[in-house]
């Protein structure tokens, strides 16, 4: 069952670090805002879960960070005898800093904005028994200390149906 889990993960690490994805996105929301933002490298999207205190006193995050995972499944049985048939909870997690405090929450809304599209453009199946109909839930976490200066990140969360 873990198995699905760990395929959707990286099934969607590889959606966000190609050309075609964040960095794609990030461009292209850029030039729509009329801002500048950095772009965001394979190297910045990661299969992991990690809070920020953590992430900078181990490896020294870079940011604008993306942190990628499962949060969880529900083996519901849809499908009789099938092993897993149900439901897998992804967590994209994007993470901005600024040294002032006005520009940290704009990226931030840029940097989601950006992984957003690159959802709506993957809707169908993502690898055999694995499915994206759409829908997502965004949630903006207040600025912290952290980075650069000042720290806030976001969480688009979403389902998978799947079947294995």
């Amino acid at each position: 069952m873990a198995t699905v889990g760990s395929k959707a993960t990286n099934t969607l690490l590889q959606m966000l670090a190609a050309p075609t994805g964040l960095p794609y996105a990030v461009g292209a929301v850029a030039a729509l805002e009329r801002l500048e933002l950095a772009q965001i490298g394979a190297e910045q999207v990661v299969g992991q879960n990690v809070a920020f205190e953590v992430a900078e006193k181990s490896a020294g995050a870079k940011y604008p960070a993306v942190y990628v995972y499962c949060r969880g499944m529900a083996n519901v049985l849809k499908e009789k005898f099938r092993t897993f048939s149900g439901k897998v909870f992804m967590a994209v997690e994007v993470r901005a800093t600024s040294d002032r405090l006005e520009g940290v929450s704009r990226e931030l809304q840029a940097y989601t904005s950006a992984v957003t599209d690159v959802l709506d453009a993957h809707r169908g199946e993502w690898a055999p028994g694995i499915y994206y109909a759409g829908g997502y839930k965004v949630e903006f976490g207040p600025i912290k200390h952290g980075g650069r200066n000042f720290l806030q990140a976001a969480k688009v969360e979403f389902e998978l149906e799947a079947s294995a």
